[in-house]
């Protein structure tokens, strides 16, 4: 048993290693949404992760997006500066996002992660009407970290909403962003949406802060669609039972999709992923697109 650990804890280690870099276009296709859209979340970009991130934004780029998505977690919580944020300046189409947790550095390691999920279930009211998690804003947000960082990313190309919206033309469409600030920072207070016919598709890092919005779709990160789908999770995903990776759209509730993310938490230093591939989301693909990615 000894020996056979030897052999295969090194080979799945590098497996999941590897599996961490080997990033895949997830095609989902939304009634009313414009052509050509990408998503992408929690890039944690880091000095280990760099130039992962920078295949990534080559990829987003090959694909000729007509709108670039962000949910959060641009930073790990533990930087002094945020020159590395500079990445973002070779996308080629306009951006637009908003913080994660790591961004306000709230629950960013194991315990303290624990506290918050057991926090929002508590305290947390995600109802449409009465929305309101400001209990979760305990104090430990780091406020003046997270506006230091939305000026960095707005001097590198990306709009970030915290708590508003946009109205952005699409080719011969408009789109209505509405970017959720983070609800793990007790800082999600979602703005007053006015009536339109126009595509809404609501931002939000953690998906259990979300609300069933009047809106066509919701995008979330944050869980890194579990990052290890052993067969049992991810069973309990596909049931609905957790809620880590895809498309949730049932009971007549708003159709929210949860990204797997193109980067995660590392482990001894080291991004680890199973079963569970890093992603970059393409909304109702081009003709172009969907020949880009064959």
């Amino acid at each position: 048993m000894a020996i056979f650990m030897l052999i295969v804890l090194p080979s799945m280690t590098g497996y999941m290693a590897w599996e961490a870099r080997a990033v895949e276009v997830t095609v989902l296709s939304i009634d009313g949404a414009p052509k050509g859209i990408v998503y992408i979340t929690d890039p944690h970009v880091r000095a280990s992760n760099i130039d992962h991130v920078r295949e990534v934004i080559r990829e987003v780029n090959r694909l000729n997006p007509s709108l670039v998505l962000i949910g959060g977690d641009f930073v790990t919580g533990e930087e002094e500066d945020f020159a590395s944020q500079e990445v973002w300046r070779s996308l080629d189409a306009p951006v637009y996002a908003v913080l994660g947790n790591h961004d306000y550095r709230v629950g960013i390691d194991g315990p303290t992660g624990i506290e918050r999920t057991v926090a929002t279930w508590a305290s947390a009211v995600t109802a449409v009407d009465g929305y309101d998690v400001s209990a979760l804003n305990d104090g430990s947000a780091d406020i003046a970290f997270a506006d230091d960082l939305t000026a960095a990313l707005e001097e590198n190309g990306v709009h970030v909403l915290r708590n508003d919206y946009a109205r952005v033309p699409v080719g011969d469409e408009e789109i209505v962003i509405v970017g959720v600030d983070d609800g793990w920072a007790g800082m999600a207070d979602p703005p007053e949406v006015p009536a339109t016919d126009a595509f809404t598709l609501y931002l939000i890092h953690e998906p259990s802060c979300r609300a069933d919005w009047d809106a066509d779709l919701i995008l979330a990160g944050h869980t890194h669609g579990g990052q290890f789908l052993f067969p049992v999770v991810n069973q309990l995903n596909d049931f609905g039972v957790l809620e880590l990776a895809g498309l949730f759209d049932g009971d007549g509730k708003t159709p929210t999709y949860i990204s797997r993310g193109v980067c995660t938490s590392s482990v001894a230093g080291v991004e680890l992923r199973f079963n569970c591939q890093p992603e970059i989301v393409l909304i109702n693909p081009t003709e172009e697109q969907l020949r880009a990615i064959a």
